[in-house]
């Protein structure tokens, strides 16, 4: 494959134009055809690119998912908007039988990784760079909606961490954003659908050309018993949490959370809230400790845990990083970079663009072209980017992966995935958030 370069500017310009393609007023959607709806974590690197291009936008798109947020707290992963076609819709997910569920949108019944406060800072520094009616917006809102935020993270210390270990438990895949990871393979070998459960038509493989891409109908028997589990539970969380079969700690997620802490806690500084921006910092401590301690000595790695099974996970995938995200021991932090950097994952010989890969190239459950288990995500590359910027630590690694990023992105598909061996975009085309990505390195404060 030839190298393919672009000019920034052109690499803007292309990205606004997906983004503006793919909004649909007060709503982008991930993507126009085979995610036709919002979703939380694309949402909140979603208004991170409109920043950019849009204050006022980019807070729409945040009150869109917070009009959806459930009263517990919870930030549910889908609100859906008008596409009736889609599957599993809000037929599947029936969450008006929840309690805390909103009345008046339509939504799922469960959650994904915290992002949105790193967002809501990104959208602040937006309108303050602006001045003038965008920095009068933006920190209205950043002061209007912080409890609404500071809800979600109190939900999810309490209602996900019921052992205060500093680990957010999942009950579904989908949760972790991560859906068919190697992560899960042991998990859901144990997880056995006791009704017959229709898997429709599913866009997704109309969108793909090989549907080995994609997860099979057999796992996606399991991911709809474990929502038919929920639905029967009522989506109350301690239900949930004594009858699915899907139990596990999810170490990822647990470090965006602390992650996304630390930095609610600024905002709240920065709007006289001290008392609450002192709990989030403690919870941050908390989950930051949590993640430190599932770090395999051996490996380096961090792990899940499937409570049922009582287990680690020891699968090489990019959630072992997880204390590169959030900040940990040093001398763990260091280990990490350094594995990250090396030839098991960004300096493999064999990858085109020195990015992550989702999965390790030496390990056995590396499939390069299907979905989380191998190949490599421009939103997962801006995340770690932006981690390690903002912590400070292996500068050289930033700037590698962020100068491989924009040249994987020159192809201005804005792939869901990248083939990482090939460099060829995989999944849907014109993805929200890997243009919102491409343009906060081009168009944003660093660029």
């Amino acid at each position: 494959m030839a190298v393919i370069n672009v000019s920034r500017e052109l690499l803007a310009a292309r990205a606004a134009y997906i983004l503006r393609g793919d909004d649909l007023g007060e709503l982008t959607t991930a993507a126009p055809q085979l995610y036709p709806h919002l979703w939380s974590w694309d949402a909140a690197f979603v208004s991170i690119g409109l920043a950019t291009v849009s204050v006022p936008r980019a807070i729409a798109e945040l009150r869109t998912l917070l009009r959806a947020q459930w009263r517990n707290g919870m930030l549910p992963h889908i609100v859906f908007g008008p596409d009736v076609d889609y599957f599993p819709g809000p037929d599947v997910w029936d969450s008006a039988c929840a309690a805390a569920a909103p009345r008046d949108v339509r939504t799922s019944g469960i959650c994904q990784p915290p992002v949105h406060a790193i967002a809501v800072r990104h959208v602040l520094a937006a309108g303050r760079r602006n001045g003038g009616a965008d920095r009068e917006l933006a920190e209205r809102f950043a002061e209007g909606t912080f409890d609404r935020w500071l809800a979600w993270h109190r939900w999810l210390a309490e209602a996900r961490d019921p052992s205060r270990r500093g680990l957010l438990e999942i009950y579904h895949s989908w949760e972790s954003g991560m859906d068919n990871s190697p992560r899960w393979d042991s998990t859901y070998a144990n997880v056995a659908p006791k009704v017959d459960l229709e898997v429709r038509s599913r866009r997704d493989l109309q969108h793909v050309a090989d549907a080995s891409q994609r997860p099979t109908d057999a796992e996606y028997r399991r991911y709809l018993w474990l929502v038919h589990q929920m639905r029967e539970a009522r989506y109350d969380d301690d239900a949930v949490r004594e009858t699915v079969d899907f139990r596990i700690t999810d170490v990822f997620m647990s470090a965006i959370l602390a992650l996304a802490a630390d930095e609610l806690a600024e905002v709240g500084d920065e709007f006289g809230r001290t008392d609450e921006a002192a709990e989030l910092r403690t919870l941050a401590a908390r989950f930051r400790a949590g993640v430190l301690s599932t770090v395999s000595d051996e490996t380096g790695l961090a792990r899940d845990e499937d409570i049922r099974a009582d287990t680690w996970v020891e699968t090489e995938t990019i959630a072992g990083f997880a204390p590169l995200l959030c900040g940990a021991d040093p001398s763990v932090v260091r280990r990490q970079a350094a594995l990250l950097s090396g030839p098991q994952w960004c300096d493999h010989p064999a990858l085109r663009y020195a990015v992550p890969p989702s999965t390790s190239p030496t390990s056995p459950a590396f499939r390069p072209r299907t979905y989380w288990r191998g190949p490599q995500w421009p939103v997962m590359n801006w995340l770690f980017c932006w981690a390690l910027e903002r912590q400070g630590v292996a500068p050289a690694l930033a700037a590698r992966i962020r100068e491989d990023s924009l040249r994987q992105l020159a192809d201005l598909e804005f792939g869901e995935y990248y083939e990482p061996l090939t460099g060829e975009a995989l999944g849907s085309a014109h993805q929200s958030w890997t243009a919102a990505v491409a343009l906060d390195w081009t168009l944003g404060p660093a660029a």
